[in-house]
């Protein structure tokens, strides 16, 4: 790509980080070499980012901003997101509690259809706050990271327990009691909604502020984090140092947080993607240190960079960064799980068992498992940890069960995980009904078929209904492979 060259009133009054004059080729092959013993830098480290810790500093914001912001006015209706509104600057509290509400939304479900979906069941924090884990459970469905409805249920109960009904009107505040607020989520709420200046760090600002800052480092590390927020929270401080200002003003308007921030996020989603970024039309070309290969002549050693680590060989340009790290393998956990079927002359049914309203996928239905069996001990357990899954679960009709008319399959799934599946087909007809599930729970409302009304811990589905219940995302590729496993031959089980 072909770098942009800039002319004299680009550069006046605006961040300028120095001439351009540093070739990926240079980055790879110089080296520091300091004999002072007390110098800062690290001898053992070979260090070939030869360059001024201050151009990982946005130190003039200003003029970025404008460019920014006059970009994102012809864009911010582009994508016909439901959830970004004209800023307006007459709001009555429990009006920019609603909106509070609405953001809070998009940062866990951005898919359009889902968030309409989600807005018209739970119009209110209040609506939310007075639903069930299930009835959350069964609108995610498809999403993933089911952690996040069960915390978004959690924080609207919070919320309308300790706050009546009005979210929290700062950051700090919705950080440190609302469960599933962290400090990304809070940033935007309460910029957008209630004009807080306080930044935002998803994964496309951190994307665009790595390559705009030209910084090569640990992605994840502190020092990394720390100079990326720092950046962040510059773009949306106001640079007369007035805090007394009224952040909802029409003055403030033009130069809005929560504009500035929904543009950063915008910027880094539609332009400064992780492949093909579109550097040519970037508003911020101008200034950004990876586009322009950029370097500020040496001073002092105290002012040199000694977090930045050596470009790969060969590589340079916008897409070197941020720095690529290596991902950890995942780690192989071999799981037993039973798919239960009972069958009578005119019905197929199986057995879905519920898990607990907190935790890992709270209140999510998946069958009869035992996690993390010993690889060694596979075969000894099958048949008895399936019997005891059983046990666990069914009051009578068990022992037809034990080790009998069943098929094993292993399988590989996301995340590096197996699953050794085993399904068990009842002796004979089955009767004319299932085997009595055991009922010492807590009864839930829930949205299955047939079960209006009361939920337990364990249920009988019909073969139809299993994919449409409220299971994760890893117990519905459990029941396709289990399909294509057993279906061919189910009749000779």
């Amino acid at each position: 790509m072909a770098k942009r060259k800039r002319d004299q009133s680009e550069e006046d009054g605006e961040y300028n980080p120095g001439k351009s004059s540093r070739q990926s080729s240079k980055r790879g092959s110089k080296l520091i070499r300091d004999t002072n013993p007390n110098s800062l830098v690290t001898h053992e480290k070979e260090q070939s980012t030869r360059h001024s810790k201050s151009i990982h500093i946005v130190s003039k914001p200003l003029p970025i901003r404008r460019a920014l912001l006059k970009w994102y006015a012809t864009v911010r209706d582009s994508r016909g997101m439901p959830w970004r509104k004209p800023y307006d600057p007459n709001l009555r509290i429990e009006e920019r509690s609603q909106r509070a509400y609405e953001v809070w939304q998009t940062q866990v479900a951005t898919v359009i259809p889902y968030y309409q979906a989600w807005m018209v069941k739970f119009p209110t924090i209040a609506d939310l706050a007075n639903s069930s884990i299930e009835q959350v459970n069964a609108l995610w469905k498809g999403l993933g990271y089911y952690s996040r409805a069960s915390r978004l249920l959690q924080g609207a109960q919070k919320v309308v327990k300790d706050y009546q009904g009005i979210f929290p009107g700062n950051s700090k505040d919705m950080e440190q009691n609302i469960p599933g607020v962290g400090r990304y989520s809070a940033g935007a709420i309460a910029s957008i909604a209630y004009g807080e200046r306080v930044p935002v760090l998803d994964g496309n600002v951190h994307r665009l502020f790595s390559r705009f800052l030209a910084l090569h480092a640990l992605p994840k590390s502190k020092s990394t984090l720390d100079i990326l927020w720092a950046a962040a929270t510059a773009m949306v401080e106001r640079e007369d140092d007035t805090p007394s200002d009224n952040p909802h003003s029409p003055a403030n308007a033009t130069d809005y947080p929560g504009d500035i921030n929904q543009a950063l996020i915008e910027l880094g989603s539609t332009i400064c993607k992780v492949r093909d970024p579109n550097c040519s039309v970037c508003p911020l070309g101008s200034w950004c240190g990876a586009y322009n290969e950029t370097e500020i002549p040496l001073g002092d050693i105290e002012d040199l960079c000694t977090l930045c680590e050596p470009l790969p060989e060969g590589q340079g340009g916008v897409t070197a960064f941020p720095m690529k790290v290596e991902k950890k393998k995942a780690r192989a956990e071999l799981d037993i799980v039973s798919i239960v079927e009972w069958r009578s002359q005119e019905f197929r049914k199986f057995l879905l068992v519920r898990r607990p309203d907190k935790g890992l996928l709270a209140g999510l239905y998946e069958f009869p498992a035992t996690s993390n069996i010993p690889s060694s001990k596979l075969k000894a357990a099958m048949s008895e940890l399936a019997h005891k899954q059983l046990l666990d679960v069914l009051e009578d009709s068990v022992a037809s069960y034990k080790g009998k008319k069943s098929k094993q399959k292993e399988g590989d799934l996301s995340a590096g995980s197996k699953y050794q599946i085993t399904s068990i087909k009842p002796v004979g007809d089955g009767g004319d009904e299932p085997p009595q599930i055991k009922r010492p729970f807590t009864t839930q409302k829930h949205d299955v078929e047939g079960q209006d009304g009361m939920s337990l811990n364990a249920f009988w589905t019909s073969i139809t209904d299993v994919a449409n219940a409220n299971i994760g995302t890893g117990v519905g590729k459990i029941w396709n492979l289990a399909l294509s496993t057993f279906e061919k031959d189910i009749d000779s089980i």
